[in-house]
């Protein structure tokens, strides 16, 4: 039989490696022409859903935004747009709950794209994006446990901005010569996206809903 000491010891292998793996240090694969304009981040009706520690809007908006920032403004296309984000609900893991039910922390918001030049938004409908806190050696006992409050905000803040960037990866199309004439062609929707408008939109979102169990 595998022992479980060593069972436990690759398996903490392999999540080391896969942290290691990314490095936001190299160039990014190009998302089409996209390149980062304004990155608002609106938390100001985000509710605490269930048992959850506190956080306040600034620690979200300041963690996610420096996260995306640090993700997906390495992008270095030629033309400019915008990320909104509206955090609707989260939930960050207790600390002193049993070891069996192994808490993980939760975040749900919704996203918004707009293309600057033709003042329009690139997604049709806006996106709900639910994330949980990454699998880590610290955790695999519960977060409460073993992160701080802070580690749990910057550990959801670092999955959502991934997630956001498989999204606009999944979408690459958005991003052409191409769709951009075409959003040209359907003119404006209204004044120019300012970054009024888009923490405007970004602070309407949808209404905040209990996230699925953090099991």
């Amino acid at each position: 039989m595998f022992p479980v000491r060593r069972l436990f010891a690759v398996a903490a292998f392999l999540l080391l490696a896969a942290c290691a793996a990314e490095d936001l240090t190299k160039p990014p694969k190009p998302i089409g022409n996209f390149a980062l304009g304004y990155n608002i981040v609106v938390a100001k009706n985000a509710q605490k859903v269930g048992p959850s520690r506190d956080a306040t809007a600034k620690e979200w908006e300041d963690a996610i935004t420096a996260e995306i920032a640090r993700r997906t403004g390495r992008l270095q296309g030629d033309k400019l747009y915008h990320i909104g984000v509206g955090v609707d609900a989260y939930a960050l893991a207790l600390p002193g709950v049993p070891v069996v039910f192994k808490p993980r922390s939760i975040l749900s918001v919704t996203v918004n794209v707009w293309d600057d030049t033709a003042q329009r938004k690139v997604n049709a409908e806006p996106k709900r994006f639910t994330v949980f806190e990454p699998r880590s050696v610290e955790n695999v006992i519960g977060s409460g446990i073993t992160q701080s409050r802070e580690k749990q905000i910057q550990n959801l803040a670092v999955a959502l901005a991934r997630a956001i960037d498989k999204w606009l990866r999944e979408n690459e199309a958005w991003f052409t010569p191409e769709a951009a004439e075409a959003r040209v062609a359907l003119g404006a929707m209204g004044a120019a996206p300012s970054a009024a408008t888009v923490a405007a939109e970004s602070a309407a979102g949808n209404p905040a809903a209990a996230p699925p169990p953090a099991n």
